[in-house]
């Protein structure tokens, strides 16, 4: 990828705690636990975020290995932990098992997974800006 581009997606409210992200044509269904309050009709946000970010990595891998033409084939797991105050992830450790790898290849390996765009955009993080649209009406809510 030589130069940068834009992408929307669309995320959608399907009651209780149910969310539809819309992204080129897929869609996703976003949900909170029962034990949450939600239906657990799927993965919550946080989760997404982490798989995201597993799956990046886990693309980048398999990137690497055909490039050098390895054996395919790579797994990622990935634990987190969730902090409070302010509420985030706190802690995030992924697995990466590649079977076909030789030794002599795990720094330059792990030096290319650690470069994947997700792992990239929380040391570099954007630029996030919130326009909030109303109906017609200000919507004003007063926090602590």
């Amino acid at each position: 990828m030589a130069e940068s581009r834009s992408e929307t997606l669309r995320v959608a409210w399907h009651g209780g705690d149910r969310f539809e992200i819309q992204i080129r044509g897929h869609s996703v269904r976003v949900d909170e636990p029962k034990d949450f309050g939600g239906s657990d009709t799927g993965p919550t946000a946080t989760e997404l975020f982490v798989g995201s970010l597993a799956a990046c990595v886990a693309d980048c891998a398999e990137r690497y290995l055909h490039r050098c033409q390895l054996p395919a084939g790579v797994t990622v797991t990935a634990r987190y932990d969730l902090g409070l105050q302010p509420a985030r992830l706190s802690k995030v450790a992924l697995d990466v098992e590649a079977p076909g790898l030789p030794e002599g290849l795990r720094e330059s390996f792990t030096a290319v997974i650690r470069h994947c765009p997700v792992h990239n955009t929380l040391f570099r993080a954007p630029e996030v800006t919130f326009h909030v649209l109303t109906s017609g009406h200000e919507a004003v809510c007063h926090h602590p």
